[in-house]
């Protein structure tokens, strides 16, 4: 597994561009999930989702001030939809899911990346990048992929439930 794909990722003009939006913004925002996972595994990327440390209404703002369209319908879970140069963005705050029931859930916001992993499904899909690409995977997803293991974070049964 190489990180050309990664690179590939971090050279996109509009991920470039919202990058140094919140980097000024003094905003810390990283890709995660699927999109760094078919980075490793050499396979194209579909979707990119970033994550940040601000809540909702701030990256609203951030948004907003820089005229860049975006839908907020599921603000309530704490993502926005972003759409820098037309091209889709899922920006999510770093939270935490308490009162669980399937996949409904209330959310708390925080600053911790582990804790934002933890909610996760998968270990692969709980890899962060930042523009400086470097890595940070808390459970070890990048040695799961390299075996190609599918392992859940937390408890499996609870996390089948939720689906």
């Amino acid at each position: 597994m190489t990180d050309n794909k990664i690179e590939d990722l971090l050279n996109m003009d509009h991920l470039k561009f919202l990058f140094s939006l919140f980097q000024s913004n003094r905003s810390d925002i990283r890709i995660v999930g699927g999109s760094i996972r078919d980075a490793l595994l050499e396979r194209k990327t579909k979707d990119v989702d970033l994550a940040t440390t601000i809540e909702p209404m701030d990256i609203i703002t951030l948004l907003d001030n820089n005229n860049i369209n975006y839908d907020d319908f599921a603000i309530q879970y704490g993502s926005i939809t972003a759409y820098p140069f037309d091209r889709k963005v899922q920006i999510t705050s770093l939270r935490e899911d308490i009162n669980q029931i399937g996949r409904h859930t209330n959310v708390i916001y925080t600053s911790n990346w582990k804790k934002d992993a933890a909610r996760r499904d998968f270990t692969f899909n709980a890899i962060y990048v930042d523009q400086n690409n470097r890595m940070f995977d808390y459970y070890n997803g990048q040695k799961d992929l390299k075996n190609k293991k599918i392992k859940f974070i937390g408890e499996t049964d609870e996390r089948i439930k939720e689906d």
